[in-house]
């Protein structure tokens, strides 16, 4: 029961993410907004990990190609992408749009892991994909059909990309590593992939941000990130990716 309220608050700090990548989007650049927020995420871990687990567990030489490949998907290129899309279009729009990560997820974890996908998984895919299309379509479907989206919404579904390979390498990671480590270690390394990139972009500029950018910098990186990944990897350790 533990496991299913952790995953349901994640869902709802999630929801705000939207919210407040939004605002921040507006004012900071992608490259700087995310390594920010990793960089607020990547400390707590740390000490975190540190407070529960006594030390950072050191990698085995077979763990750091998938490490780096998870702070690569789901740091870096998830969150530059994630702010590319909300920087174009509303929170309520994207939030819709990343609403289908489970259902690739679903589909992906029944080709890979030979998770099984029932009548009820499958009816629920089907009615997902459904409310999306009408919804990113505004009800017109020529909108999908003509090729009329943006680049906001071509830069959303790559962060679906990036969340679903994500979240499929973190099943295999976590073979050996607890989902705290795991989650650190994938914020460590894409906290160190942003930071060039953002730096390239002006992080300098940072002494410029409103008390509002920083606020929303920290609920990304605590609420967003620290709660919001331990217990997502926690729920799909003892579940699975589906279910979670």
């Amino acid at each position: 029961m533990a496991t299913y309220l952790k995953l349901l608050l994640t869902a709802i700090f999630w929801g705000g993410t939207f919210v407040a990548g939004r605002s921040l989007a507006q004012h900071v650049g992608p490259f700087s907004a995310a390594f920010f927020r990793f960089t607020v995420a990547s400390l707590f871990l740390v000490f975190i990990t540190w407070r529960v687990e006594g030390k950072l567990a050191l990698l085995k030489m077979g763990q750091v190609l998938p490490v780096f490949l998870l702070g690569l998907t789901g740091v870096f290129f998830y969150n530059v992408f994630f702010f590319k899309g909300l920087k174009l279009i509303e929170a309520g729009r994207a939030a819709i749009i990343i609403a289908n990560n489970p259902i690739f997820i679903a589909l992906l974890s029944a080709a890979i892991f030979k998770e099984k996908l029932n009548a009820i998984k499958t009816t629920g895919i089907i009615i997902s994909v459904t409310g999306a299309i009408l919804a990113i379509s505004k009800g017109d479907l020529g909108v999908i059909l003509e090729g009329n989206l943006g680049w906001g919404e071509f830069y959303i579904f790559l962060c679906v990309a990036s969340w679903v390979t994500f979240s499929l390498l973190g099943k295999a990671v976590m073979s050996g590593l607890s989902p705290l480590a795991s989650v650190t270690y994938s914020s460590l390394t894409g906290t160190l992939l942003l930071f060039m990139p953002a730096y390239s972009e002006g992080l300098a500029n940072c002494i410029h941000y409103s008390i509002t950018d920083w606020w929303n910098i920290f609920y990304l990186g605590f609420f967003g990130t620290v709660l919001g990944f331990v217990w997502f990897y926690e729920g799909i350790n003892h579940i699975g990716p589906t279910k979670a």
